[in-house]
């Protein structure tokens, strides 16, 4: 089953958007604010939890290393279930406690929930415990 296309939401509507200019010069655009607004909404929502999700690796990672003394011995496995704990629990967390967010199967799942941030999460996390790491073997 091939993967299927991702879609960059604001290009495709600004693209929509041109080419309707182009073929009704003349004629004003109605272009649909319901339908713009839910998408500017769930992107402004993905985008706070990208940046909530960033600095949650980071204090994690720090948590984890420097405080409460998980070090990767054992190839890393309490860590790595550290990590795992805060990468999929804590944006489910932030995203119905702290911003309040309605759960709707259609606009805001599971997936809209998991999915912004995952890279940044793993990279923060794994350079910061690293670092961390490395300074506290040589003091």
């Amino acid at each position: 089953m091939p993967k299927p296309k991702r879609i960059n939401i604001k290009k495709e509507r600004q693209k929509l958007i041109k080419e309707k200019r182009k073929s009704q010069p003349e004629q004003e655009i109605n272009i649909d604010k319901k339908s713009t607004k839910k998408i500017d909404i769930r992107l402004e929502k993905e985008t706070k939890l990208y940046w909530i999700r960033a600095i949650t690796a980071v204090l994690s990672g720090l948590l984890g290393r420097l405080f409460f003394g998980i070090l990767p011995v054992y190839s890393g496995l309490g860590l790595f279930i550290w990590m795992l704990c805060f990468w999929f629990l804590t944006p489910f967390f932030v995203s119905f406690i702290i911003l309040k967010y309605q759960y709707d199967k259609e606009e805001w799942n599971w997936k809209n929930i998991i999915k912004p941030g995952i890279g940044i999460f793993f990279l923060l996390f794994m350079l910061v415990t690293v670092v961390t790491h490395t300074f506290l073997a040589f003091i």
